[in-house]
């Protein structure tokens, strides 16, 4: 079964090109993709995080957890001020990406270039359980360029305390179609 939500609608503002809700009561949104990463949905999910998340401003959580089976405390049980609610899968993420302040989120290419392309800050969390590390590539690449942060299942509520958001480079859309024309070529589609 299929569980969707509405990801409603936010205010926002520009920050030096990167586009986020207001700080106060802004929202995350949590993407895994289609495959398993319950390590990323079970940081999210932990006290701390969720803390870190609140000391930052943001209010809800909304977290796509794809096929994984944790499934996050619905609410705010541990009284944190962040609430969370989740979700399988969406036939697009774009509408949650787009009402999102902050972006966290699996390295898979497809994910980080849909919220580069939406000027939204973005959180990468590389799952550690694949096999090849292309994603670990990709996002240290980013990183390098300052287009944005990098953390590990561990390391993301201190993460989350200490990035600076306004540090971020926003992402040429023109690198963004070049990349995908690359891939492309590389995966035999053209």
């Amino acid at each position: 079964m299929r569980a969707e939500l509405d990801p409603g609608s936010q205010s926002s503002e520009s920050n030096g090109g990167i586009t986020s809700g207001s700080s106060a009561g802004g929202s995350v949104f949590v993407t895994v993709g289609t495959t398993r990463f319950d390590a990323l949905v079970e940081a999210v999910d932990s006290r701390e995080c969720r803390r870190a998340l609140c000391e930052r401003g943001f209010a809800s959580v909304v977290v796509q957890r794809g096929r994984g089976t944790f499934k996050p405390a619905e609410g705010d049980p541990d009284n944190t001020g962040v609430t969370v609610t989740s979700f399988e899968f969406a036939p697009s993420m774009a509408p949650y990406v787009k009402q999102a302040s902050l972006v966290i989120s699996h390295a898979g290419s497809g994910s980080i270039f849909e919220a580069l392309r939406a000027s939204k800050p973005l959180v990468v969390v590389v799952n550690a359980a694949l096999m090849d590390n292309h994603q670990r590539e990709l996002a240290g690449a980013l990183v390098e360029r300052q287009h944005l942060v990098q953390a590990t299942p561990a390391s993301l509520a201190a993460t989350v305390r200490e990035m600076d958001l306004k540090g971020l480079v926003p992402y040429p859309p023109q690198e963004a179609e070049k990349y995908a024309q690359a891939l492309d070529e590389f995966l035999g589609f053209s």
